[in-house]
């Protein structure tokens, strides 16, 4: 399903989950995760698969906001809330890097329906296991759950994304330019709404203060940068290197390990000095890893292109993880849900935003020098200045000298937009690492030995 959709169900569940109960929002997404992934092993119809696919993003965005929040309730001593947001990013990191590899071994064996039954495991230790060890948090006052708010913000998000993709694909139009207005309009009544609400889905007042609203700002624009940038080393692995996909999962098991080291340092050194400068720190270091990636080309060898992505990887990850434990420090705990999920929300429309600005980018520079490279009656010539992927399977095609001169000039295009992408993702990431300097020096400051814990707040263990 979009990710913008997933944005908006995010913010949803994650309210809802400040009223029922965050650990019983857990449950009922693993619950309904598992069904939706059974129905996908077995769909019938490409249209089923669809549905089941969208249940499944739908489900997957109660789990991530509620665990966060589930964080914010059992750890009120900011060292130990630190260590547990630390451990909990290492974790995602590593199951996304992962699944593509534990997903392709049941592919080696079975039907591809089984890659959707490997959820299965895990969510039966959750319903099994999270009863006993976790304990229950809701607020203490029943507050209403505001559907037209939910509507709302999955307009306003769906709209807006929508006609950001649709004008980086196929340049302005007028229909993209109206969806954006209409989108921009129907988030201007959404935060209209919020202000004017007892309980609002989203607490404006939150966000404006700077030790929640900049680590926000700060998550979206790494976002942007990782998920923008994840496309192109993928493809790049099989389609440049000609790597096979489980190969290539394999090898991105690299980055992952960079970014596992570098989460646990940035804690640490967060302990002993302000923590915007270690935020500050990992973004820098990640621009320094995306300008590596613009060294990149064709002929590279593995290694120089993995070394790239596992330093602005690492960075990454540190800064993220250090954005969401000074947010979540900052947020009241009885509206934890809530500011998990505008967390969770700014990060899919930041990956959102990526993709469309950093793949246009990329698709530009690619379609500007096939151009000039594939003659205009060449067979399938459409196709071979489209894509990277259009190109490989009209090779296929050509006689065998005029598909290796395609195939070299289109990896060639192809490394170049990667390139060009990559300067994009490198400055939004310095312009991020210098806003966390200036906007939250001071504020993630780790609080002296002597300083008494967090009391604690008022909700209703079960």
């Amino acid at each position: 399903m979009p990710v913008s959709c997933r944005a908006c169900a995010s913010s949803s569940t994650a309210a809802l989950g400040d009223r029922i109960g965050r650990r019983a929002s857990v449950l009922a997404g693993a619950v309904l995760f598992g069904a939706a992934s059974v129905l996908a092993a077995y769909a019938q119809t490409s249209e089923m698969l669809i549905v089941a696919r969208a249940l499944l993003g739908l489900r997957g965005t109660a789990l991530m906001p509620s665990t966060l929040a589930l964080i914010r309730n059992l750890f009120h001593d900011a060292k130990q809330r630190a260590k547990a947001v630390t451990l909990w990013t290492t974790v995602m990191t590593a199951g996304i890097s992962l699944g593509p590899v534990v997903s392709g071994l049941p592919l080696e064996h079975f039907w591809w329906g089984s890659v959707f039954l490997i959820n299965l495991p895990s969510m039966v230790l959750l319903l099994v296991l999270v009863p006993f060890l976790v304990p229950e948090f809701r607020t203490a006052q029943r507050e209403r759950f505001d559907l037209l708010s939910s509507v709302l913000s999955l307009g306003a998000v769906l709209l807006v994304v929508h006609g950001i993709k649709e004008w980086a694909r196929h340049g302005y139009d007028p229909l993209p330019a109206v969806t954006m207005g209409v989108g921009l309009v129907v988030g201007f009544v959404f935060v209209r709404r919020q202000k004017h609400l007892a309980h609002p889905m989203i607490d404006l007042g939150l966000l404006g203060r700077r030790t929640f609203g900049g680590p926000v700002f700060a998550n979206l624009l790494a976002m942007f940068a990782t998920v923008g940038m994840a496309v192109f080393l993928t493809q790049y692995l099989q389609s440049v290197l000609g790597l096979s996909p489980f190969r290539a999962a394999l090898w991105s098991l690299v980055p992952a390990v960079g970014a596992a080291v570098a989460a646990p340092v940035a804690a640490a050194l967060a302990q002993r000095v302000d923590r915007a400068y270690v935020m500050g720190g990992g973004l820098l270091v990640s621009a320094c890893g995306f300008l590596w990636m613009t060294q990149v080309r064709a002929d590279s060898a593995l290694w120089f292109a993995l070394t790239g992505a596992a330093l602005y990887a690492g960075g990454l990850v540190a800064a993220m993880a250090l954005a969401t434990e000074l947010a979540l420090g900052a947020a009241p705990p009885e509206r934890a849900g809530s500011a998990a999920a505008v967390l969770e929300s700014g990060q899919e429309l930041g990956g959102a935003l990526g993709m469309a600005v950093l793949g246009s980018i990329g698709a530009a520079v690619y379609s500007r020098e096939m151009a000039d490279a594939v003659p205009a009656g060449m067979p399938h010539a459409e196709a071979v200045r489209e894509t990277l992927g259009g190109a490989t399977a009209a090779a296929a095609r050509l006689p065998d000298e005029t598909a290796d001169a395609v195939l070299t000039a289109a990896r060639d295009a192809y490394t170049h937009g990667m390139s060009f992408a990559a300067v994009g993702a490198a400055v939004v990431m310095a312009a991020a690492g210098v806003f966390s300097l200036a906007w939250l020096r001071g504020a993630g400051r780790a609080k002296p030995p002597s300083e008494p814990a967090e009391p604690r707040p008022a909700v209703l263990p079960s």
